[in-house]
């Protein structure tokens, strides 16, 4: 509009200009036509020719304007029922997505009486959501069919169908629907983020390698996040290369490690692929950096588990190495513990378990010091006051994914086929206050006061074991080769039976003799005579 208002203006200032000049320079005009001649100013002649052709054009436009009115009164007509369909179609697109099928589905019924349906493809949508908002599915499904044949509306009805099917729980139908969109539009965030889990469900890696470039030079996943993802994509390909390909693994862990540093799934297998192919020193370094960065105790275990002909005060060292890399932390703490345990100095693995636990007083600790009280006094009692502080104490970090926990990292969640969805973290948070049975989690210093005093149990030896064999074995020879007694005279008075059940356990040499082997050979001892079993305290 502005640049008509210009090109109008110089127009006027050209002509005002024109007749100026023509005004300063004056002269006449003479015209002979069939022998009389007519004369005249050249102002005046100018003047008359540019109102000649200005009535031209005005006589022009009327008789235009006459002869087009018909088709102008149409389209008049026409442009105010097209506005009409349209004002009908948006008021039964917000009626739809306010949930009111009744106004959708008269707003949409009155769309297709004043719009044709071929013209606007939007009254298909509006009846599909007013079929899903009534409950007709099968009505939905049509109308999203007829729009995925549209190549305007093919996106759309697509993933309408996706949806239905997902609704349904076919998953196949939908991984087609899925696919189909993503390989007509790649920059579609929901067909390559469903396509790139289905093809991870099913184990494609290289497919889904090949999306995830894909979308991400389309710019669908920012760069950290497609990033991430490659990273897990190369860990979960790597993990299935691990047992018959360590050097593809290791190739494909590493190349995760550049995208994602302080990934301890990818860190983990490519120190496994590292020590089958003998590199133990590239993989604890891998190991040991991975620690510095987030200790782990998958980590801790791999790095001092690392050359498996070492003795436990070698695997106690490395332990230590870690704990110097990562002071004052818990699982440093847990690390050592353990491997002190392993080499039976029990004071020093009490100390750092207690240590862990004055930091985070976790069940691993108190199942820690359960083991330590096992190994070296062999008090059950103490060992139950130990078990019974881990089952108040908050859990241990696990890996997790859509409330899932598992003992190991998945690439995709079991629930909901969830990419890179677990996460190490405790299962569920530690109640607040009393537990079901009124208890609270006491911190370790009440459970130090609180134990138990040490009793003078010890586990007997192989020694006392050995010794226990050869005192039956000798009562056995003593009682087969000692006389039978002759029979007592009838006049004789019978003597008093002894109890059945004593207190006393029997001497060795009144233990009951073998059945079924030699005098000398332990054989098959009297099925009447049960061992007494020896009981064992488990926390499952």
């Amino acid at each position: 509009m502005l640049i008509r208002l210009v090109v109008f203006a110089l127009f006027v200032l050209l002509l005002a200009y024109g007749f100026s000049w023509l005004a300063d320079r004056p002269g006449d005009l003479s015209l002979i036509w069939e022998g009389q001649i007519y004369q005249t100013k050249l102002i005046v002649a100018a003047s008359a020719i540019i109102a000649l052709v200005a009535a031209m054009m005005i006589a022009w436009w009327f008789v235009r304007l006459v002869w087009t009115s018909p088709h102008s009164v149409t389209r008049y007509f026409r442009a105010r029922k097209r506005d009409r369909g349209y004002q009908a179609l948006s008021t039964g697109l917000i009626a739809a997505g306010a949930g009111n099928a009744l106004l959708a589905r008269k707003m949409a019924a009155r769309s297709r009486g004043l719009i044709r349906a071929d013209q606007e493809p939007l009254i298909n949508l509006l009846e599909a959501q007013a079929a899903l908002i009534e409950g007709r599915h099968d009505e939905a499904r049509a109308k999203f069919e007829a729009m995925a044949n549209d190549p305007e509306t093919r996106e759309l009805g697509l993933r309408g169908l996706y949806l239905e099917a997902r609704r349904l729980g076919a998953n196949e139908a939908a991984r087609q629907y899925a696919e189909k969109a993503a390989d007509n539009a790649p920059y579609l965030p929901w067909a390559a983020q469903a396509t790139l889990e289905y093809r991870s469900q099913a184990g494609r890696w290289d497919d889904a390698i090949r999306l995830l470039e894909q979308q991400k030079a389309a710019r669908v996943v920012e760069k950290a996040e497609a990033n991430r993802l490659h990273a897990v994509l190369l860990t979960a390909r790597a993990g299935e290369k691990l047992e018959s390909n360590p050097t593809g693994a290791r190739d494909d862990a590493l190349q995760a490690l550049k995208l994602a540093s302080d990934f301890i799934p990818a860190a983990l297998i490519a120190a496994k692929a590292l020590f089958r192919e003998g590199g133990v020193r590239k993989a604890a370094s891998i190991l040991e950096q991975a620690w510095k960065s987030a200790p782990h105790p998958e980590i801790g275990q791999a790095y001092v588990r690392a050359r498996s002909g070492d003795s436990t005060l070698d695997r106690l060292k490395r332990a230590e190495r870690l704990e110097g890399q990562r002071p004052n932390n818990v699982e440093s703490l847990l690390v050592v513990a353990q491997a002190a345990l392993d080499a039976q100095e029990f004071a020093k693995a009490r100390a750092k378990a207690e240590a862990a636990a004055r930091m985070q007083p976790r069940e691993a600790a108190y199942l820690l010091l359960a083991d330590i009280e096992e190994a070296e006094t062999g008090d059950q009692g103490r060992v139950r006051h130990w078990l019974a502080q881990a089952l108040k104490a908050p859990r241990d970090p696990a890996w997790v994914a859509d409330g899932f926990v598992s003992d190991k990292w998945l690439p995709v969640s079991p629930v909901t086929g969830r990419l890179d969805a677990f996460e190490w973290k405790a299962p569920f948070g530690q109640i607040e206050g009393a537990l079901e049975d009124g208890s609270t989690p006491a911190s370790i210093e009440t459970a130090l006061k609180t134990l138990p005093p040490l009793r003078d149990v010890r586990p007997e030896s192989p020694v006392n074991d050995h010794r226990i064999i050869e005192l039956e074995r000798a009562a056995t020879i003593a009682e087969a080769v000692r006389p039978t007694p002759a029979p007592a005279p009838p006049s004789a008075k019978p003597k008093p039976a002894e109890p059945a059940v004593s207190d006393k356990a029997p001497a060795p040499s009144e233990a009951k003799p073998f059945f079924g082997g030699l005098p000398d050979d332990p054989g098959v001892r009297d099925p009447r005579v049960e061992p007494e079993p020896k009981t064992r305290l488990r926390l499952f």
